[in-house]
């Protein structure tokens, strides 16, 4: 007599769903990285969602900073310089920083003027994390939004005539601008230090890295 055999079932193969990053979704992502975020190193799951939001206003600080030190440092290198003294106590005038290297240039202004930079800068970074609500860690925030700050962004009101879609591509555009700016500014304070840093014949001037301060 035979006895009824169930017949065997293969084992279920366990399914593969694709991992999902906590940056999916978010602006940055385009023709470069085939329109996905591109973040081999998973740092955008180290933390909560306000760690990422942490991270994205960082990364917009930087790019803004770095955008603007870019173009500063195109200035000095060209000579181009306000005229006048830039300091009528020590009798400094800005043609006399104008022929120093640009890191050279910031050794030599006299500590009034870097405390009045200082001073300016920790003012602006004030305001935008304490007196904009809600704050861009906390839900309903946006990082690197400083619209609240009336008198220091976009006074002349470039912003208003545009459209949700050119805000949108902007957007895209001052993020994707601002990663390079980050590396080319890094490019500059390297290249005259370590030969061949950059594949660019570009003549630095001399000097290499100097101390800020």
């Amino acid at each position: 007599m035979v006895a009824f055999q169930a017949p065997l079932m293969a084992p279920a193969r366990p399914t593969v769903r694709p991992m999902m990053s906590a940056a999916d979704g978010m602006e940055g992502a385009a023709h470069e990285t085939g329109f996905v975020v591109w973040d081999p190193l998973g740092l955008a799951d180290l933390g909560s969602p306000a760690t990422l939001a942490f991270f994205r206003h960082a990364e917009l600080k930087h790019s803004r900073v770095c955008m603007a030190a870019f173009v500063g440092w195109l200035v000095a290198v060209s000579g181009v310089h306000f005229p006048g003294l830039v300091s009528f106590s020590n009798g400094i005038s800005f043609e006399d920083l104008s022929k120093l290297p640009p890191l050279e240039q910031w050794s030599a202004l006299p500590a009034e003027g870097k405390f009045q930079i200082l001073l300016a800068i920790g003012i602006i970074e004030h305001q935008s994390e304490w007196k904009l609500k809600p704050h861009y860690m906390a839900p309903g925030g946006k990082p690197g939004d400083l619209k609240g700050l009336k008198s220091f962004w976009d006074p002349v009101g470039f912003t208003k005539k545009m459209d949700a879609a050119k805000l949108e591509r902007q957007r895209l555009a001052e993020l994707k601008n601002g990663r390079a700016a980050m590396i080319g500014v890094i490019s500059v304070l390297i290249a005259n230090s370590i030969p061949g840093a950059i594949p660019l014949p570009i003549n630095f001037p001399p000097g290499g890295l100097v101390l800020p301060f």
